[in-house]
């Protein structure tokens, strides 16, 4: 389940409560992971960029303080963004708060308005990607518990210090966003955990066609692909049941998704979150 409307019905003072019911909600229904947008702006195109966004860790801390089982993620984060130590920093202690739940969910971003509103650098795409494999690479550094210097072209660390280290062993799960084939996925099959594609209605071909590209590069790399999680958002239309939402996950399991990552088309609810404990009951029979 992902958040990323926060415009509550009675205003600002209505988010916590609102936000930690609906995360006891989705644990009690047995979801996987809470993701949250990492937007500093409401980043839905369908969405007017001046309603509620709240920054992605903050809210991630507390969400962790409100929950015990589920795991807790950002998706995706921009290169860009943030220092590359601090942002290493923040989701290591993400993890050792909340007990190992913790993902690195990471991108090379896109979002030119937002950058321009809130003063932050897009550089072009071609140096963010370069930026996104040296970032992967600090963190690697930083979580094998090896304090050597870090000489990066773009960051340099005189010691790469992670103290006090992840939970999660060897590290939290890494998830790179994104689809593109050149760049993306080879980072992907590099570095990576877990990929996040998007649902297209087109039968699946494009699904099919984005692994056949990461298991091509997954064999360049030495890797198998088969350690690599796949992830897929989808979103839970309004009114859609809890019986079409499961055929549409059991679609998306035939064709390769291991974890499905539910957006709403507005704000998610404790009671839009009870239809994804229908299909959580629902595929879980049906194993």
């Amino acid at each position: 389940m992902a958040l990323t409307d926060y415009s509550v019905p009675g205003g600002p003072a209505e988010l916590a409560r609102h936000l930690a019911g609906v995360a006891r909600a989705a644990e009690d229904a047995g979801l996987d992971t809470v993701w949250v947008t990492d937007h500093l702006v409401q980043g839905d195109p369908a969405d007017n960029p001046d309603e509620a966004m709240l920054e992605a860790y903050t809210t991630l801390g507390f969400l962790a303080a409100q929950t015990r089982t589920v795991r807790l993620g950002a998706m995706v984060t921009p290169v860009t963004y943030r220092q590359p130590s601090v942002l290493v920093k923040a989701v290591t202690t993400l993890d050792v708060l909340s007990g190992g739940r913790a993902w690195f969910g990471v991108g090379a971003g896109y979002h030119k308005a937002e950058a321009q509103t809130m003063g932050l650098p897009l550089p072009p795409v071609a140096e963010r990607f370069d930026r996104l494999d040296e970032l992967l690479r600090l963190a690697l550094h930083m979580w094998s518990g090896d304090d050597t210097p870090f000489p990066g072209r773009y960051h340099r660390l005189d010691r790469a210090v992670c103290s006090p280290p992840p939970l999660s062993r060897p590290h939290p799960p890494i998830l790179v966003g994104g689809m593109g084939e050149q760049r993306t996925l080879r980072l992907v099959a590099r570095y990576a955990d877990a990929c996040n594609l998007f649902d297209i209605p087109d039968g699946g071909r494009t699904l099919r066609h984005k692994l056949e590209t990461l298991a091509e590069h997954c064999r360049t790399q030495g890797r198998d692909v088969d350690d690599i999680e796949v992830t897929v958002s989808t979103r839970l239309e309004p009114g859609e049941t809890p019986e079409a939402f499961t055929r549409r996950c059991q679609a998306l399991r035939e064709l390769g998704a291991e974890h499905v990552v539910v957006l709403a088309d507005g704000l998610w609810t404790e009671q839009a979150v009870g239809v994804l404990a229908d299909v959580v009951e629902s595929l879980g029979r049906r194993r």
